[in-house]
């Protein structure tokens, strides 16, 4: 059984925003988040494990050696579990109308469902089918095909390339800088008992999280998710994940390449050295640098405005900051006919607010205006649930997000600004036109 009894329950609520949460550990180690919204038609569930692209050397959970899988394999084990032998569980859940799907990232691997009416059936079947993995050599063969158009197809996006192309300049070592879904050489390496030592070490339930949003009934639940029989799970082993020693710098400061596109994109990549940070500390500067990069290149910041009179930017202009705990980086990117131009300004503009300074009056008007847009997120179950498990594998309950978020002063941004953006931690990556 998933679970047989449980272990602890709490209840959290948030005076900001109204929201109330039901923690519930189950026996088994899986955490089970409900998020409470009453009256709400739709209901979301994620069921999310800690295991993204970025994890290909590790310690098999019942081994000693380290191994290091084929690059891709998170992605690849993704696909594979929507199989099924009698089939494929999209038709399974399109009979009971709801729509399912998933997603892979750096960090972490998610299946997810939305739908009005049959959530329970839904959630039961979401359950089953994650922790039910079923791979043969044959099925293994197949997908290999089905992923490799998919990497050829994301190798002709001129926006995926831009983008990969600026993590692979910034990055010396760390596998942020290697695509998701891995090479179509890569991916030819998997097999079925790689892919079944990866399953039962990350998709374990102590490694995993359960959230659902909506107008749920706890009990019923927490029913349906002990009633569904599973893989046993008795292992208290931690997964012990390895990662290169990062250099600081940067690995390249240029790289181009051509594609078909109408018009030239760029991306600026600046490199985050002030890493090695969870919980509270890792979203105060996610929020922080955010806010820093609307008040220098948002729209409605006077840099965007003149770069946009000057003909050198179009709307697709804009910046925006990812990391996890042991990375990090903002990216500015957009169309441009002259891109090394833009790059010369940026950088010529970070040097002159460097001595003037930042507006305070600017800052107060981003930060309500950023408030406002996530208090308006939460009204959005599919909000709600990416983020809360984005969050929660980052040891923070998004919850309290906006609590952090009010605590921002315009003396962290400032000093968020002079650490971030510190000379040549950048890289500019740029896709010109065949």
């Amino acid at each position: 059984m998933i679970g047989g009894k449980v272990l602890d329950k709490r209840v959290y609520k948030n005076d900001k925003t109204k929201e109330e949460t039901i923690f519930t550990q189950l026996d088994s180690g899986l955490k089970v988040y409900i998020i409470q919204k009453k009256g709400y038609n739709k209901k979301h569930a994620i069921f999310a494990t800690n295991y993204g692209s970025n994890d290909n050397k590790f310690i098999p959970i019942n081994e000693k050696e380290v191994i290091q899988v084929p690059e891709g394999i998170a992605h690849f084990l993704e696909h594979k579990l929507f199989e099924e032998p009698e089939g494929n569980i999209f038709e399974q859940f399109s009979r009971i109308g709801t729509d399912v799907n998933a997603y892979t990232t750096f960090n972490q691997t998610a299946y997810l469902f939305s739908c009005t009416d049959n959530f329970y059936d839904s959630l039961k079947l979401l359950i089953e089918f994650v922790q039910r993995p079923y791979f043969t050599d044959e099925n293994v063969e197949k997908e290999k095909g089905i992923i490799a158009q998919e990497i050829k197809m994301y190798e002709d996006d001129p926006g995926w390339r831009v983008f990969f192309n600026t993590l692979k300049g910034m990055y010396f070592e760390h596998p942020v800088k290697i695509d998701i879904a891995g090479t179509i050489e890569t991916i030819h390496n998997i097999d079925k008992e790689t892919l079944y030592k990866c399953y039962n070490t990350f998709y374990n339930p102590k490694n995993m999280v359960l959230v659902l949003v909506g107008d749920i009934s706890y009990e019923k639940a927490i029913e349906v998710i002990e009633s569904v029989e599973r893989k046993d799970f008795d292992s208290e082993e931690k997964i012990i994940r390895m990662y290169p020693e990062e250099k600081k710098g940067v690995l390249e400061n240029y790289i181009e390449e051509s594609l078909i596109t109408s018009m030239p994109l760029f991306a600026i990549g600046f490199k985050d050295e002030n890493i090695n940070c969870v919980g509270e500390e890792f979203i105060k500067k996610e929020i922080e640098t955010n806010i820093l990069l609307d008040m220098l290149f948002g729209q409605s910041s006077e840099f965007y405005q003149e770069l946009y009179n000057e003909g050198l930017i179009d709307g697709s202009f804009g910046g925006q900051y990812s990391g996890y705990k042991h990375y990090g980086h903002s990216i500015i990117s957009g169309q441009s006919n002259k891109p090394e131009v833009v790059t010369d300004k940026i950088t010529a503009y970070i040097k002159t607010l460097k001595k003037s300074g930042l507006s305070k009056e600017d800052f107060n008007r981003i930060k309500k205006k950023s408030i406002g847009s996530n208090l308006m997120g939460f009204n959005s179950v599919e909000y709600i649930a990416n983020n809360f498990v984005n969050y929660y594998f980052l040891d923070f309950l998004f919850l309290n997000y906006l609590d952090i978020f009010e605590k921002i002063t315009y003396e962290d941004v400032l000093s968020r600004f002079h650490m971030h953006f510190n000379g040549d931690n950048y890289v500019l990556s740029v896709v010109k036109p065949v």
